[in-house]
């Protein structure tokens, strides 16, 4: 008797086997998502820490501020913009 494990390894292996179409499509998913992530991150989602600090010291402690406020964005910017 198999476990439950190997019974449902053997379903989708035996069904990703049949696929005809299904295939096609799984490539174009993947085609997808590598562009998605992988050539459109470097355009749109520029590394902002090693652009804006110079040390890991630094990035760090900018990190650990950005974390730990415990103001709301709304009042930040009152507090700013003294108008």
């Amino acid at each position: 008797m198999k476990t439950l494990p190997s019974k449902i390894y053997t379903f989708y292996r035996d069904g990703f086997r049949a696929m005809v179409v299904g295939r096609t499509l799984w490539k174009i998913i993947f085609i997808k998502l590598f562009i998605m992530f992988g050539v459109l991150k470097i355009f749109f989602f520029p590394n902002f820490l090693a652009t804006n600090f110079n040390t890991d010291t630094e990035r760090a402690a900018h990190v650990l501020d950005t974390l730990t406020n415990t103001e709301r964005p709304a009042d930040i910017t009152q507090k700013t913009n003294n108008f």
